[in-house]
């Protein structure tokens, strides 16, 4: 069947040929432009759905490029030391990222939620999984080079007081990077480019462009940018089973956060101040990350197969809704 409305039995040509033009009301039902583009010409409709979605990103990008420049140019004006002036940048870099979402929602038509924070869900279950998660699995890394003997835990390089102020510090910190790159990369960008090529192409795509921006990081190695792509594609599988990027942005919170203040060691090339402990690397770059820390090392891999696999048997059913344009 070509999809046209044919009669059972069809005319002869010579009486077809001289049937005179059907009402609307006796054509049939109305085939959609991207069906009845489809049949004629996939190709041109798959280029259509890309340019489409790739030009709405774009807009995107472009507006958080302005909002967060405008925002520096603002934070000029605040005199605070270095820390708080880290904090306000990761805050702007948050809000950068999340405030045009609104903005692209009108456009859409469609609501806020939809791009992987729903308020309903907000800090709710899957954040805090998401958190034991991420603190979980760095611990099993860090008894592994442990066990390897490529990690001291040293002592305490905080006392008192101090160890409360940065532990809340850094988790603040953390939880803003967490919304900033969960949502930047797997947020509205997810959500749009996956109404032109679908979700794992555009995956692939965003999760590439993920380790890349980690490439402006001192201290970051080639190993430590395919093990943060490798990671980004680990947060697009989660967002693909919980929904949205509540489980994500837990992890990625708990995950940094152990790694840099809880046992004191690189994240991604940079060594945070006001760290718990005096601890220790030792051993080759394969197995410790070198500069990179931990997420460099070579186990990192063997970890996110793993968590893959469990993440796959544990959240068996995707929820993440794709819409087509």
């Amino acid at each position: 069947m070509s999809g046209t409305m044919m009669d059972n039995k069809p005319l002869p040509p010579s009486s077809a040929a001289a049937e005179t033009p059907r009402s609307p009301d006796e054509a049939g039902p109305i085939v959609p432009l991207s069906q009845a583009l489809s049949r004629t010409g996939g190709r041109s409709e798959i280029v259509l759905r890309v340019i489409f979605s790739c030009t709405r990103w774009l807009l995107y990008l472009m507006i958080v490029w302005f909002i967060f420049r405008l925002e520096t140019w603002l934070a000029e004006s605040f005199d605070v030391n270095i820390l708080w002036r880290r904090m306000i940048t990761e805050a702007s870099m948050m809000l950068a990222a999340i405030l045009p979402a609104f903005l692209m929602a009108q456009i859409e038509g469609r609501p806020f939620g939809d791009f992987g924070l729903p308020a309903r869900a907000a800090f709710r279950g899957n954040f805090w999984v998401g958190a034991a998660w991420g603190i979980a699995s760095l611990t099993i890394l860090m008894l592994a080079l442990r066990a390897a003997g490529a990690f001291r835990f040293g002592a305490l390089d905080l006392h008192g007081a101090r160890i409360l102020k940065f532990a809340l510090y850094y988790a603040a910190f953390f939880l803003l990077t967490g919304f900033f790159e969960e949502f930047l990369w797997r947020g509205y960008s997810q959500w749009v480019l996956s109404k032109g090529m679908h979700f794992w192409p555009a995956a692939a795509l965003l999760s590439g462009s993920f380790g890349a921006i980690h490439g402006y990081n001192p201290g970051e190695a080639s190993i430590g940018l395919v093990a943060v792509v490798a990671i980004g594609f680990f947060f697009c599988l989660t967002l693909r089973r919980t929904g949205n990027l509540w489980w994500a942005v837990g992890f990625h919170m708990s995950w940094d956060w152990a790694e840099s203040f809880l046992y004191s060691v690189p994240d991604s090339g940079t060594m945070a101040p006001g760290h718990l402990l005096t601890s220790s690397l030792h051993g080759p770059a394969w197995l410790t990350g070198g500069s990179v820390g931990p997420e460099g090392s070579y186990l990192v891999f063997g970890l996110l197969a793993a968590l893959w696999v469990l993440f796959d048997r544990i959240y068996p059913e995707v929820k993440y809704v794709e819409v087509r344009s």
